[in-house]
């Protein structure tokens, strides 16, 4: 896919990503944003998202992010969903469907591809990388953009080291820091860097976390009153499951948090053993092998026990 390609011509250019936007998503859609509005200037450019985390601010035009959803554009002449299929986009879901051209670019393995063109990855480690790969005119890239498109790659390959991380990753990530951006504090500052509240609403979770299935599993959940208790939004508890995952022995981890009565958002990662993926489209979520999620309902006992059935089928 040649992206300039695709939109050549249009006069209104929608972006969107999935609800709770993290690194992967902002970054793609910003980078994409940012890439559109300099080669297509005769174009109206619209990016909608919820409101990205505060440490995405260092990215050029975050601030111009339509986080309200309404806009005087019923039918956009192309709609492009990055990071996610179309029913994971929220209210933005009304404007893709309302398109001339939709286009659809992602790289989890659940998706099957939701428009008219697809460009639909699994084997990337991120959106991010597969938007460097569909802008053709490497000479249209420039610092900015670069930025954005390195926060996708560093977070969703927990700064390269999960098995997503591939040659063609590294030789992007490389090319991308040439633009000459400080790539070590733009790590810290968005990657590792946390709030006080933030560590303690991991140590919270760690605490809590109890092993399980002979020491192969662990699980930890945050209730609505510890969030109130501590301030925290959602964003807050980003990368509690990844340090449950490295656990000494712990093949999966399971880490949710309650979203309303009765209802959790769920996610997943494992060592390898287990493909999360699969146990998550079990109960309607998606994403990688070794990282997934799903929101699921009922109470935090029985959301544990039926995943765990699922989980037990791969460990035998």
């Amino acid at each position: 896919m040649n992206i300039y390609d695709e939109v050549k011509g249009a006069s209104t250019i929608g972006i969107s990503g999935h609800l709770r936007p993290d690194g992967d998503c902002v970054g793609s859609v910003m980078g994409l944003y940012l890439y559109l509005k300099k080669v297509c200037p005769q174009a109206r450019i619209e990016a909608f998202l919820e409101k990205p985390a505060d440490i995405f601010a260092c990215i050029k035009g975050v601030e111009e992010i339509r986080t309200d959803f309404v806009t005087d554009i019923e039918n956009f002449d192309v709609f492009i969903v990055l990071d996610a299929a179309k029913d994971r986009i929220g209210k933005a879901e009304a404007f893709f469907d309302a398109a001339k051209k939709k286009i659809n670019i992602d790289h989890h393995v659940s998706n099957s591809g939701c428009g008219d063109r697809n460009y639909i990855v699994p084997s990337a480690s991120s959106s991010c990388e597969l938007i460097y790969d569909v802008i053709e005119d490497k000479s249209q890239l420039d610092e900015e953009i670069a930025k954005a498109l390195y926060i996708g790659i560093i977070h969703d390959t927990g700064v390269f080291q999960y098995s997503n991380t591939s040659p063609s990753t590294l030789k992007a990530a490389a090319e991308l820091i040439a633009y000459g951006f400080d790539f070590p504090k733009l790590i810290d500052e968005t990657f590792y860097e946390k709030t006080y509240i933030q560590n303690q609403i991991l140590g919270r979770a760690l605490l809590e976390s109890i092993l399980f299935m002979d020491g192969k599993c662990v699980v930890s959940m945050v209730d609505r009153k510890t969030m109130n208790f501590y301030q925290v939004e959602p964003y807050d508890l980003d990368g509690i499951v990844s340090q449950l995952r490295n656990t000494k022995g712990v093949e999966c981890a399971i880490f949710m948090y309650e979203l309303k009565s009765l209802e959790y958002k769920v996610s997943l990662r494992s060592n390898g053993m287990v493909d999360v993926a699969k146990v998550a489209s079990f109960f309607g979520g998606g994403g990688h092998v070794r990282a997934a999620g799903v929101t699921m309902q009922g109470t935090f006992h029985d959301i544990v026990n039926n995943l765990s059935s699922q989980i037990a089928l791969q460990l035998k």
